[in-house]
Formats: structure tokens, C-alpha cells, sequence
């Protein structure tokens, strides 16, 4: 019997589920008897559980509902899996669930920190013997996990800060007669990827934001006050994109100057947000001019009404090919994305050893930022813009989304 199991974890995105229909329909298709699915991922798992996926997806109507339907169908966790050398009787515990429903795959769903459950998971049955194989299928709309040209989720978060960057910049140019200073907040701890997808907004019918911080360059506050009272001198209204994360030359992240106590979660994460109303504060007393801030959070990872046909193929395939490898007795991989033309774009989707992604952060190169730091280069928006292609219509019931839903 080849049973399979799969998994959702960490933050979710507009196109989680079309990975999770990848597993689903590609692990059918190769001959599994079942395919399980964790509600809340590990740490639902271990309290068993447990959904037969079989018994929800009947038809390819239904598969087609999940794959539109956006965030973890089968709940997340943030769960940080212990060290096995400390806590063996978890991994005791998880490997004598997996052969009680006998399962022979295991496949999260994830960004970083659900690749270094797999990464654990996979080490721990190769040390024990065990014929169990883990892998992972790629997730995260921060875009920052190694030995990937992007994430599925990147994508369809980059269409929608683009598209909200570029309407929100309408509505300032048509409306505000005033000075004003807009500063848009976007997700993004460590590395800006979502942040430099603003400049996507750019075209003829657009001028798309004025500055533009991610935080892999210190953020220097005099040096932004200066660009911000230059910008003032020419025009009335100021487009800024912020990445949550944006430090200073110390590292101390600037939402922190408001809230030096932000709390964090189970991986250690210090808990984002403020930084663009710390902004618009600074700036408000600084140039005596009305200041808005617009803070996207999550609505930057569930638009999947504005999802990318692009991401949604790819977060498939990627779902496809990583219980297509474990099926053939691969374990402690992930499915990646590679770029395999440019014209016209093109992605295979091929695989990777765990070890060299786990706890590696990708950032956006250096050379993709302006000198300054202020903006972002056109070799960014040659890399991002094929990701955000096509239209992924939602199904409409009484003039609204239509989501599939795990009762």
C-alpha cells in the first residue's frame, strides 16, 4: 500500500492550493491507495488529525475550486519542529503515526521553516532506516528560499501589490489636491522581493512609486527626509514603498522606534508592522503636510481574485513533481523553479537537495537595487515581470468568489 500525506504550513498564499492539488492529483495518478491530508499541518498530525482527500476532491470540478480557493485549505501551523538529538520521543512519536496510517510519502507545503521540518524529518528516517520519504513543495510569497528562481506565491502577491500600488498612485494623482506623502507598507522581513514588485506598477499610463526601501540596504533616515523634501519641491504627491522590514545601519528595524516591544513567534520572528505609520509620523512633523499610510498586510498573500495563471500552472507542477520523487523513493528534496528561457519565458520544475535550502535566506541581489538604495533596477522587473502573468478567474457565485472549504 502507498498511502501519502501532505501538508500546509507557515503563511499562506493566493496559490497554496494548487500546490496541494499537484500532490493530490499527481500521487492518483501514479497509483496511491490514499492520500491524507493534515489538518494544521505537523502539529495537527501528531494529534491526528487527519483528512482522506479522496473523500473531498470526487471530481475535477472540485480540484479546480481548490485550486482558486486561496490560503492553507488544510489549516497551517507555525510548529517548530524540535532537534531530534533533544526531543526523539517527537520523532517517535511522528514515525509511529506514519506507519499506523501506513504512509509511505510525506509532502509540506512551505517556505524555510517547513523545509527545515522536512530537512529533520528526512534525516531522522534515513539515521533509523526508515523506507518513509520526505519531501517538500516550495510556498512562500516572500520569494527568499534557496536553489529556486522564485516560490509559487511570489507571483500572484507581486500582481496584486503592483496592481494596488498603481491604482492607489491614481487615486492620489486624480484626488488630493493637498501635499501629501502616501507611504505604502509591504511584507517583507529580511528580503524585498514583494516591496521591489512595486515598481511593476511603471508603464505609460503610470509613474508607478517615487521611492522604493527594501531592507537589504540600511535604511538611513536623514538621507530619506532629504529625498522626500526634494520630491515635495516638484510635486504635490509622494508614492513611497516601504518593505516592513527596513533597519537602520544598526539593524534595529525601524516599525521598532514605535514599538520597541513587538513580539515574536514560535521560530523567533519578531513580529512586523507600523513602519509606515512610524513614517508618515516622522514625515507629517518634519514637513508640516498631510500623511497617509496604507498597510496591504495580508491581503498581499489571499488575492487569489487577482491571481497569476503563471503561478497558479507552476505552483501545480510543483506540487506535481515533488510526490512524483518521493513516489519513486527519493527522499529530503524540494520541487524548485527553474528558468529555463526568457523569450518567450519558460519553467522546469526539478528538485534539490533539502540541506542546501533549510535555513539559507535568499535575498534580492545588490546589483537589483539602485546605488542609493531608493529604487530598484529594470533587471528586477525583467525578472519579475513573466511571473505575474495571466488571469485566474475566480468562480462567482451571487457576484463573489466561490471558495472550496474543509468542514
Amino acid at each position: 500500500m502507498k498511502n501519502v500525506i501532505v501538508g500546509q504550513s507557515g503563511g499562506p498564499s493566493s496559490v497554496i492550493n494548487s500546490s496541494l492539488a499537484g500532490v493530490y492529483c499527481r500521487a492518483k495518478e501514479l497509483g496511491a491507495d490514499k492520500v491524507y491530508g493534515m489538518r494544521n499541518g505537523i502539529q495537527g498530525f501528531l494529534d491526528e488529525r487527519l483528512v482522506d482527500l479522496g473523500e473531498i476532491l470526487k471530481s475535477e470540478a472540485e480540484v479546480e475550486m481548490l485550486k482558486k480557493t486561496p490560503a492553507a485549505f488544510l489549516g497551517s501551523c507555525r510548529f517548530k519542529l524540535p532537534d531530534a538529538e533533544k526531543k526523539p520521543e517527537v520523532f517517535e512519536k511522528i514515525f509511529a503515526l506514519l506507519n499506523k496510517y501506513e504512509i509511505k510519502v510525506f509532502i509540506y507545503i512551505g517556505g524555510n521553516d517547513s523545509m527545515d521540518t522536512i530537512r529533520k524529518l528526512a534525516d531522522y528516517g534515513l539515521a533509523t532506516g526508515s523506507e518513509i520519504r520526505f519531501v517538500g513543495a516550495p510556498k512562500t510569497i516572500d520569494n527568499d528560499l534557496a536553489e529556486t528562481d522564485h516560490t509559487p506565491g511570489f507571483g500572484s502577491a507581486a500582481k496584486f501589490i503592483a496592481t494596488m500600488a498603481k491604482e492607489a498612485i491614481r487615486d492620489e494623482v486624480v484626488y488630493s489636491t493637498n501635499r501629501t506623502i502616501y507611504v505604502m507598507e509591504i511584507m517583507g522581513r529580511n528580503a524585498g522581493w514583494l516591496t521591489a514588485a512595486a515598481a511593476l506598477a511603471r508603464g505609460e499610463d503610470n509613474p508607478g512609486p517615487d521611492l522604493i526601501y527594501l531592507p537589504e540596504v540600511p535604511f538611513d533616515m536623514n538621507a530619506f527626509l532629504e529625498k522626500v523634501g526634494a520630491l515635495l519641491k516638484k510635486k504635490n504627491n509622494i508614492m513611497i514603498a516601504v518593505s516592513e522590514g527596513i533597519h537602520d545601519d544598526k539593524g534595529t528595524f525601524i516599525c521598532e522606534y514605535a514599538a520597541a516591544d513587538k513580539a515574536v513567534d514560535a521560530f523567533g520572528h519578531k513580529q512586523m508592522g507600523g513602519t509606515a505609520t512610524y513614517l508618515c509620523s516622522v514625515c507629517e512633523e518634519k514637513f508640516g503636510c498631510k500623511t497617509r499610510a496604507i498597510e496591504l498586510s495580508t491581503l498581499q498573500r489571499c488575492a487569489a481574485h487577482l491571481a497569476s495563471q503563471t503561478d497558479v500552472d507552476e505552483a501545480f507542477a510543483s506540487g506535481a513533481k515533488a510526490v512524483e520523487a518521493a513516489l519513486s523513493g527519493r527522499t529530503a528534496l524540494m520541487a524548485t523553479l527553474n528558468r529555463a528561457g526568457e523569450d518567450p519565458y519558460r519553467c522546469e520544475i526539478d528538485l534539490a537537495d533539502v540541506h542546501y535550502i533549510s535555513n539559507v535566506e535568499r535575498l534580492v541581489p545588490r546589483e537589483w537595487i539602485s546605488e542609493d538604495g531608493d529604487d530598484v533596477t529594470e533587471d528586477f522587473v525583467r525578472y519579475a515581470l513573466p511571473l505575474i502573468q495571466g488571469e485566474s478567474w475566480p468562480v462567482m457565485e451571487n457576484g463573489l468568489p466561490k471558495h472550496l472549504v474543509l468542514k
